[in-house]
């Protein structure tokens, strides 16, 4: 570890310590007993207002109401911080309104050189979904949609939420439990656990209308919810038989999750069991698209409504079979 990435380091170690030992020190950071002592000295010389305690047990302890000095960044740190930040262009994350201020207050911690260092990173560096036309770190365009603060805020607090939502022309309430919020193909998505249905459920942010708390005397518990979803993690809900043709499309490709077993000698018949998260609305279009492929020459014993809605939209005679 460089020296000034060590003292920055040990200022926040001993920043948390009512009391500390030049002992702790060379434990905690495998350096001598003089370097300990010289990094000590550096950091008092800083400004941090240590106040040294004599006797076979003495240390140092920090004395009451003190600020920590500020931090120090290496060249190479600040790079990457920068870069990092310049990487969220357009990504939709929330807290963008900041940006400008974070980005001021970023320059303002370093010196010209290091400045002039960031405004050609700015100028060179373009990123994925980046405009090139419009590569401005300080660009509000890519702003996500409001209700995404405002579920962050409420989510900190409390992860049993009623969120209401926009399907089609209809605004339906679901009583959940988040379990991840997540961005996946440049939109936002909420995994939770329905409350009242009992079951998984994936809704989108940009079709949140309102959120707020849900009431506590009408809590599932954790421990519940967990046990509820590993139930249906386990449940079987597609079982297709499948012909020679479909066993030859299912050779060309299949999900990497989804096996078969041959139900004869020569290989020509074979049965096919898998779990499908119909509330995961890229899973669900996968398999619908995935079972078209295979062809007709499939008999289905199981399959959710969720599949054959799909497939009756895509062909609308599946149904029937």
């Amino acid at each position: 570890m460089r020296k000034v990435e060590r003292i920055n380091v040990i200022m926040r170690y001993i920043n948390n310590r009512a009391h500390f030992t030049i002992s702790e020190i060379m434990q905690e950071f495998n350096i001598s007993r003089s370097t300990a002592i010289r990094d000590i000295r550096e950091i008092e010389a800083m400004g941090m207002p240590l106040v040294a305690e004599v006797g076979r047990d003495g240390g140092y302890s920090v004395m009451n109401n003190s600020v920590l000095p500020t931090v120090r960044f290496t060249d190479n740190e600040i790079k990457a911080l920068f870069i990092a930040f310049m990487a969220t262009r357009n990504l939709q994350l929330p807290y963008l309104k900041s940006r400008h201020s974070l980005a001021e207050k970023l320059l303002g911690l370093i010196s010209e050189n290091q400045q002039d260092d960031l405004v050609l990173l700015n100028q060179i560096l373009l990123f994925e979904g980046t405009n090139p036309h419009n590569p401005d770190l300080l660009d509000l365009s890519d702003l996500p949609h409001p209700m995404l603060e405002q579920l962050i805020q409420i989510l900190l607090a409390d992860r049993y939420l009623a969120v209401s939502v926009e399907e089609g022309r209809e605004i339906k309430s679901y009583p959940i439990f988040l379990m991840r919020l997540y961005r996946e193909k440049s939109s936002w998505q909420i995994e939770g656990f329905d409350l009242e249905e009992e079951k998984r459920r994936i809704i989108p942010v940009d079709n949140l209308t309102d959120v707020k708390p849900y009431p506590g005397k009408k809590r599932m518990s954790r421990k519940k919810i967990a046990e509820q979803l590993s139930k249906q993690e386990e449940a079987i809900n597609l079982v297709l038989e499948l012909g020679p043709k479909a066993i030859a499309q299912f050779k060309k490709y299949h999900p990497l999750k989804i096996t078969i077993s041959y139900t004869n000698p020569y290989q020509t018949t074979a049965i096919l069991k898998t779990f499908i998260h119909v509330h995961h609305p890229d899973e669900l279009a996968e398999i619908i698209n995935w079972l078209l492929f295979l062809g007709g020459d499939i008999k289905v014993r199981e399959i959710p409504k969720e599949v054959v809605e799909g497939l009756q939209e895509r062909v609308g005679v599946f149904g029937r079979h």
